[in-house]
C-alpha cells in the first residue's frame, strides 16, 4: 500500500514539473527566433543604407528599457 503511494506522489511530481520544462523550451524557442529574426531585420536596414551596424550607448539604454517593460507587462499576465 504504501509503495503505492509513494508511486503516485512521484507521478505527481512529474506531471507537476512537466508544465515548468515546456514553459522553459517554449519561451526560450521564442526568445530565440525572435532574437534572431530582429538581428536579421536589423542588418537588413543596415545593408540597404550602406551602413555599418553599431548600436550606441543611448540606443541601447533605450532598447533595454523598453525590454524590461516588456517583461513587467508579461509577468503581470498572471496576476488577474
Amino acid at each position: 500500500m504504501e509503495e503505492n503511494t509513494i508511486l503516485t506522489q512521484e507521478q505527481d511530481t512529474d506531471v507537476d514539473n512537466s508544465w515548468k520544462v515546456k514553459a522553459l523550451v517554449i519561451g526560450g524557442l521564442i526568445g530565440a527566433v525572435t532574437g534572431v529574426g530582429t538581428a536579421y531585420l536589423l542588418s537588413q536596414r543596415a545593408e540597404q543604407k550602406g551602413e555599418r551596424l553599431s548600436i550606441g550607448t543611448g540606443r541601447g539604454v533605450k532598447l533595454g528599457v523598453l525590454l524590461i517593460g516588456l517583461l513587467r507587462q508579461v509577468l503581470s499576465l498572471g496576476e488577474d
